[in-house]
């Protein structure tokens, strides 16, 4: 009976020994008091995202954390030190590119006891250039538009298509057609934009779209706005330009009659837009043309904004409402270097190869594309 006492007492000894023993923070977290906090509460970060720590302390190690299901693919979490009483979160917030806020939440929690961290994010603020809302410029006023938010065609009270063989100018490969061809649409409205079209028809041939604006009264001065994203593919030519209403070629042919071309690109040099002037004395023909080019990053990738402002003084063009092409009228009254000094008409148009989208022959792979325009604007001063 003695020994028996004795026994039971050294196990007695030997227990408390082992549970004091024992340096590391982890433990069994299901009962006692368990407690945990962060240092912060909240997080706010801008629409461009950013990077946070948020230290955690606990009653013991063996915490977790992790984004909730609101804000798991935009929150991006990972901690250092669990195992230890004291440790720390990092936190990304990526970019917010929707107009609308958002909010989510990192829970941390230690056994049965959890605490959250709330996550709000602002939303991007959208430029007019980006989003496509209407700045009027000053001293000026809206005279026409299109926002290509009604029906499925374009409205022929406004805009005509041109109807031609391949081969008709530059060289181009492209047959333009009357709003349809071989059963399928070369324009037509959609998601609030006007597609171009430019495909490969059952017969082997090339169809495309190219429409005018106001044809026959145009608008003399003013500017002029389109939102337009471009096609990929060796052999695009997408163009935004105007040429004078009513011009008698016989008489008064091109270049002499003027054009302007606001915005072009060829697929074969992808996101390098320009503008250019052509008349008698400056035009490509001569290799005099006022042409002026600029690397638009994500061109054909997402829309951008190519303007023409007009005056009796001067032509500029922009991209995204930065300056590209700047051209004086010298005053002299010659009309072979300032022939823009009546109505001119806009047209839009998805070429196929020709004399420059084929200057490295056509890479018909590419085929169907698109021209996608957002709405085309014209301003004039009050």
């Amino acid at each position: 009976m003695g020994r028996l006492k004795i026994f039971a007492l050294m196990m007695s000894i030997c227990l408390l020994s082992c549970s004091s023993s024992s340096s590391d923070d982890s433990g069994d977290n299901s009962g006692g008091d368990v407690k945990i906090s962060c240092s912060q509460t909240s997080i706010k970060a801008p629409a461009n995202g950013g990077s946070y720590s948020v230290a955690v302390v606990a009653s013991t190690g063996g915490w977790t954390t992790a984004a909730d299901e609101n804000s798991g693919n935009w929150v991006k979490v990972s901690a250092k030190n669990t195992n230890k009483a004291s440790g720390m979160i990092s936190v990304t917030v990526d970019e917010n590119t929707s107009k609308e806020a958002r909010n989510g939440a990192i829970n941390v929690k230690l056994g049965s006891k959890q605490v959250s961290i709330s996550v709000t994010q602002a939303g991007k603020t959208v430029t007019p250039i980006e989003g496509g809302e209407m700045v009027i410029p000053e001293g000026y006023k809206l005279v026409w538009n299109d926002e290509f938010n009604e029906g499925s065609e374009l409205n022929s009270t406004d805009w005509r298509h041109e109807v031609q063989k391949s081969g008709w100018v530059n060289k181009e490969l492209q047959n333009y057609a009357n709003g349809s061809a071989d059963g399928k649409r070369v324009t037509e409205i959609a998601d609030n934009r006007l597609y171009i079209n430019c495909f490969k028809g059952s017969n082997g041939k090339i169809y495309s779209g190219r429409v005018y604006a106001h044809e026959t009264q145009g608008w003399l001065y003013g500017i002029f706005e389109a939102r337009i994203k471009l096609p990929k593919g060796k052999g695009t030519w997408p163009a935004f330009w105007m040429m004078p209403c009513n011009n008698d070629f016989g008489a008064n042919p091109w270049p002499k009659c003027g054009e302007i071309d606001i915005m072009e690109e060829v697929g074969v040099n992808p996101n390098y837009t320009s503008s250019s002037l052509h008349t008698e004395k400056f035009n490509h023909v001569m290799g005099t043309q006022i042409t002026k080019e600029r690397l638009t990053t994500g061109a054909e990738d997402g829309f951008h904004v190519y303007r023409l402002e007009w005056t009796p003084d001067y032509i500029k063009t922009y991209v995204d409402g930065k300056e590209l092409l700047n051209f004086n009228n010298d005053g002299k009254n010659d009309v072979g270097s300032w022939p823009f000094n009546k109505p001119f008409y806009v047209i839009l148009n998805l070429a196929w190869g020709g004399d420059w989208g084929g200057m490295k022959g056509v890479d018909e792979s590419a085929l169907p594309v698109q021209m996608e325009v957002d709405y085309v604007r014209v301003f004039q001063k009050k």
